[in-house]
């Protein structure tokens, strides 16, 4: 698991479906099939803004999130990228 770079560009797949439960979220991919838990709702405002925000770290600013737990939240991301739910876009 990775953390991604802060002020890059991202956005959810195409194909991945997002279901907001409240516990966080479930976000499943129709390509790979794979099923995600987001069991945190900071982190589910911080993926639906991603694609509006300039990078990963505005996305996270505009969600709330602390400096100090920006590490966290980056390698949440990070995780969510190697599985494919996530993709870089041009900021």
């Amino acid at each position: 698991m990775t953390a991604i770079d802060p002020d890059s560009a991202w956005r959810l797949h195409p194909q991945v479906s997002v279901r907001p439960e409240p516990f966080g979220a479930l976000l499943y991919h129709f390509g790979t099939r794979k099923l995600s838990f987001l069991k945190d709702r900071t982190l589910l405002t911080v993926v639906e803004g991603l694609s509006d925000a300039a990078s990963a770290r505005s996305a996270c600013e505009a969600a709330g999130v602390a400096d100090e737990h920006l590490p966290t939240y980056l390698r949440a991301l990070g995780t969510l990228a190697d599985s494919k739910m996530l993709v870089e876009r041009a900021a």
